[in-house]
Formats: structure tokens, C-alpha cells, sequence
């Protein structure tokens, strides 16, 4: 079968040059061949995702045209105004990507607004919604390593798509050939019929002003003298987020030079994710170097950001995605009560893998903490939830620990230039008052008590890696733990239970200990891994690192 598909890709005439040598390469491979047709990138919530190249199992321009089809067969169910977004980042092949996309939509006859130089994903969400759209698309792999890209799915109200959506797309993209089966008109033709059209100067702004309009103290930093470092990994973030914060009054901003301009090559990382410090290696020497306050970075598709803080020894501590968000928590409930701008019955949401102490946080300023599953759409419905009621003020921020951050109801995915605009106002507020981002962190686990998050990551790669992923998963219900390095399994969630959750169905197990630590176990919905993440506690950092290594080394086992 596979074989077959092979030999129709090698006698069609495909018109990116790309691929044809890399069909001759693999010749009477059968592994490689395998490999490439044997299956197809399977379209779901988070849209597809792949490695560049030939075949149904990778992303080429036949691939996203077929996964464009299926999306523009559900957009014509759906009625309103007929149009799509589209945004991309600076991965190789995006912008082709993206105006493959838009070549398909305009041939069956729905408008496009796509942006004319890459932005990133919050900035596709708000002009999902600024047009009315029906659906949105961002090109983009996030934060994989160079050799991948992507295509994410946003529905009418700016959020990834949902699962009921998602199913019907990918129904209609299983009826769509993958060579033949998508109408397509190029790019200029659309432009010249009036299908495709730019995203205006006026959504722009709107969407910058919606970012400043979340500021917690306006005016601070014009006045603070923050130092600033910043890297866009070489993605979308560079023009929005310097703009943003050169708006605000953040003036003395140093980039990473081999990090500033668009190259999907990556060439500084082999993985642009603000989470890793290989990532942030360049920006930490030159924040070294100038003495900065801060160093941030955000990753290709600018939805997250990760951040350095410099210590009062003028060394500079990576600070984590749960840390960071009870940074801005605190801040935001603090500044708010303090300016008089909190809202009645304030809300914030976090997800179920991100660190309870948010919870501890929340309940000190009389804030209603929400918890939902993993995947910012879930934030996001919280807050079209709030919106339907007529109460979308009432949502002052959301997080969740892998570096996404939302504050203010204006789009539905995480945004790293409302992030680093609201990191760099706190800095800048510590800074003020004599203090700086790391004592304020002291001060909040001398109060609440010494968390510590992590996570670990187990890779099952190859054809067989989900099928050994079902089955750790399957063991783990069939023979439920009862202890985790000695400590008692006080309670355990099953989040595929939704009778016992309140929430949707979740492939997610959490064990609370009876010593009040955490361990959730959650395969990644796009990715051939299991991550597992503890919340330990102890007197002191030393005390909680040595907790969740105990906790690590007991479930080794489990993971075979």
C-alpha cells in the first residue's frame, strides 16, 4: 500500500522542487519509504504536526492543502461571514505554507485575511475574532526543533479548535486525496479576485492596544530604568514585543544578536524553547555582559516567553513556568487592590498540571482560582464562558506552567507580548521600590511555604511509541498505585472519569500523597511522550529537590 502511494508521488508532477529529490534519495528503501507513507499526519485539536518533507507523513505543500480542503468544507457548513485568518512564524516553508492555505480557501470561495509579515499566534487569535472569522490558521511547529512545521486550527471565537470541530475537519480531510483532491488557485489570483486580503493597520493596532490596555501600573515604566535583554529566538516576536514595550516606556533593550532576525534554521539551538537554557545561553552571557535587570525570551510562535532573573550576587536564575506565574498572579492581584481596578468576584484559571500554590496565592487576595485541563483552549473557554455572562472583566489572568500566560479577555491563547510586557512592569515595579523580581519570590515562599514543580519527560519515538504509551497508561488503571516511594496514595484522580472531574474527558491520572505532594502522569497530546509532574515540598529548596527525585526513582519502574 505504502509502496504504491510512493510510486504515485514519484510519477506526479509536484510542484515544489523540494520534494522530488528527496523521493529519488529513498529509492528501494523500504524502512525510509515506510516511514514517510505508511501513515498520515493525523489532524486534530492542535491541528497537524510533522516533520518536513515527502509523503503523507510529513508537512509539504500537498499536505496542508488537503488539511485546508477538509477546514474549508467544514467553514462552508457554518455560515456567517465566510472568511479565515491566517498567520504563520518563521519556520521554514511558513509563509509558503500559509499562502498554500489561503490559495485553497479562496478557490472554494471563502475569504482570507492573512497578515502580510509573520506574527504570532496571539496576534492570529485576535484577528480571528476582529473579522468575524469563521476559523483561523497559524503556521507554526512552536517551539520543535528546526526540522518541523505545523498547522494549527483556531475556531470563530479565536480558540484552538474543539474536539467536536476538529473530528468533523479531519473526517473531511480523510475524503480529500491528498494530491488531487484540493481545489487551489494561486495566491496572486486570489489577491486579484478580492478573496484574499491583507490584515489592515486598524486590527494591528486594535490588538496593541488591547496588550497595554492590561497594564497593572501605566506609566511605571517610564520612570524605572529597567535593563532589559531580550531574545525572539529567531521567530515572531521581535517586532510586537519591542513595539509593545517601547510603547510602555521600556527603552534600554539589548537583543541577542544572533537571535533577533527570522531564520528557521535556529541555528544559536537545536531547540528554540524558552524552557530549556540552551535556548537562553547567548541571552545570559550578554545580560551578563550590560548588568540587565531581566532577560526574556520568546519562542518562534511568541505564545510563550521564559525568563532570567539577575540576583542580588549579579548572577541571573532561570525562573520557571509556575514560578512566573505566580509571579504575575501576585502582582496583578497586589497592583489591582492598590489602584482600585480589581473587578467584582475576580477569576483566574490555571491548568491541573500547573503548581497549587497559585491556589494559596489566589485564596490570600480573595480571587476565585479555576482549574482546567492542559491546553490554553481550556483557559480560553473559561473566559467565553465569563463573556457569554456578560462578565469577561472579571478574568484577570491565566496561566499554565509551560510558559503561557494570558491577562485581559481580548484573545483566546496564550500571548508572550502581553507576558513580557506584564514581566518586564513588574521588574520594573520591584526595581521601584528597592526590590527586584527574585526577593519578591523569596517573599512569597517564606509566606505560602517552599514549592518545587518539575517535570519529566519519557520519549517512546518510532511507529510503536503511542502503542507503549496506551499501555503504560492501560497498567496504570487496571492496577491503580497504591504508594509512591513509601508515602500513601491518599487520593487519585482519573480525569478519563469526567462523572468524578466536572470536566471533559482527560487521558490524566494525579495521585495526591498523604504528605500533601503531587505526581500527575499525562501523555502529550502531540508529542510520543509521557511527562510526569511532581509538586514537592519542603524547608528549603535542597529539602523539596531531594523529595521529587525519592518520587522520580520510584515510578522508573512504571515507565519500563
Amino acid at each position: 500500500m505504502y509502496q504504491e502511494e510512493y510510486k504515485r508521488w514519484m510519477a506526479a508532477d509536484l510542484e515544489d522542487a523540494d520534494l522530488k529529490p528527496e523521493l529519488a534519495k529513498i529509492e528501494g528503501k523500504d524502512e525510509e519509504i515506510r516511514e514517510r507513507f505508511a501513515v498520515a499526519l493525523k489532524f486534530g485539536t492542535a491541528g497537524l504536526r510533522g516533520v518536513l518533507g515527502a509523503g503523507t507523513n510529513r508537512m509539504n505543500i500537498y499536505v496542508v492543502r488537503q488539511a485546508t480542503q477538509g477546514l474549508a468544507n467544514w467553514v462552508k457548513t457554518q455560515g456567517g461571514t465566510q472568511t479565515v485568518a491566517i498567520s504563520y512564524d518563521s519556520r521554514l516553508k511558513s509563509d509558503v505554507f500559509a499562502r498554500t492555505a489561503a490559495g485553497v480557501l479562496a478557490a472554494n470561495g471563502i475569504k482570507v485575511r492573512i497578515y502580510d509579515a509573520l506574527m504570532p499566534v496571539p496576534a492570529l487569535s485576535f484577528a480571528t475574532r476582529y473579522y468575524n472569522c469563521n476559523a483561523g490558521i497559524m503556521v507554526t511547529a512552536s517551539h520543535n526543533p528546526a526540522k518541523y512545521n505545523g498547522y494549527k486550527a483556531y475556531g470563530p471565537d479565536g480558540c484552538q479548535m474543539t474536539d467536536d470541530a476538529a473530528a468533523v475537519v479531519y473526517e473531511e480531510i480523510l475524503k480529500t486525496d491528498v494530491l488531487t483532491g484540493a481545489k487551489y488557485i494561486s495566491f496572486a489570483q486570489g489577491v486579484e479576485e478580492g478573496l484574499i486580503r491583507f490584515v489592515g493597520d486598524d486590527c494591528k493596532r486594535a490588538l496593541y492596544d488591547a496588550i497595554e490596555a492590561c497594564q497593572v501600573r501605566p506609566g511605571l515604566c517610564r520612570t524605572a530604568g529597567l535593563k532589559l535583554v531580550y531574545s525572539p529566538l529567531n521567530g515572531s516576536g521581535l517586532v510586537p514585543v519591542t513595539q509593545i514595550l517601547k510603547e510602555i516606556g521600556v527603552t534600554d533593550i539589548t537583543i541577542v544578536p544572533d537571535q533577533e532576525y527570522p531564520n528557521g534554521y535556529f541555528t544559536t539551538c537545536s531547540y528554540p524553547n524558552p524552557e530549556i537554557f540552551e535556548a537562553l545561553e547567548q541571552g545570559l552571557d550578554l545580560a551578563k555582559e550590560t548588568g540587565a535587570d531581566l532577560l526574556l525570551a520568546t519562542d518562534p510562535d511568541a505564545d510563550r516567553v521564559g525568563i532570567a532573573m539577575r540576583c542580588p550576587d549579579g548572577s541571573y536564575e532561570l525562573v520557571s513556568g509556575n514560578e512566573v506565574g505566580v509571579l504575575l498572579l501576585d502582582y496583578i492581584c497586589a497592583g489591582r487592590i492598590e489602584k482600585g481596578t480589581m473587578p467584582e468576584n475576580p477569576v483566574a484559571v490555571k491548568s491541573i498540571v500547573s503548581t497549587p500554590l497559585a491556589g494559596a496565592v489566589a485564596e490570600h487576595y480573595g480571587v476565585e482560582l479555576r482549574s482546567v485541563l492542559t491546553g490554553f483552549k481550556w483557559i480560553g473557554d473559561q473566559i467565553a464562558q465569563l463573556e457569554q455572562a456578560g462578565e469577561a472583566d472579571r478574568f484577570i489572568f491565566g496561566f499554565e506552567e509551560s510558559y503561557g500566560y494570558l491577562a485581559g479577555p481580548y484573545v483566546r491563547d496564550k500571548d508572550a507580548v502581553v507576558g513580557s510586557m506584564l514581566i518586564c512592569e513588574m521588574a520594573a515595579y520591584y526595581r521601584s521600590i528597592g526590590s527586584s523580581v527574585k526577593q519578591r519570590l523569596e517573599e512569597i515562599y517564606a509566606q505560602y511555604g517552599r514549592y518545587l514543580n518539575k517535570v519529566d519527560s519519557f520519549e517512546f519515538p518510532g511507529l510503536s511509541g503511542m502503542d507503549k504509551m496506551t499501555g503504560i497508561m492501560e497498567k496504570l488503571r487496571e492496577k491503580p498505585l497504591k504508594e509512591i516511594a513509601g508515602y500513601r496514595v491518599a487520593s487519585a484522580t482519573d480525569y478519563e472519569k469526567p462523572e468524578e472531574t466536572g470536566l471533559p474527558a482527560a487521558n490524566v491520572l494525579i495521585y495526591k500523597l498523604e504528605n500533601n505532594e503531587t505526581v500527575i502522569i499525562r501523555p502529550s497530546g502531540t508529542e510520543p511522550k509521557i511527562k510526569i509532574y511532581y509538586t514537592t515540598l519542603g524547608k528549603d529548596l535542597a529539602e523539596a529537590q531531594a523529595e521529587k527525585e525519592r518520587l522520580a526513582e520510584a515510578l522508573k519502574p512504571v515507565l519500563g
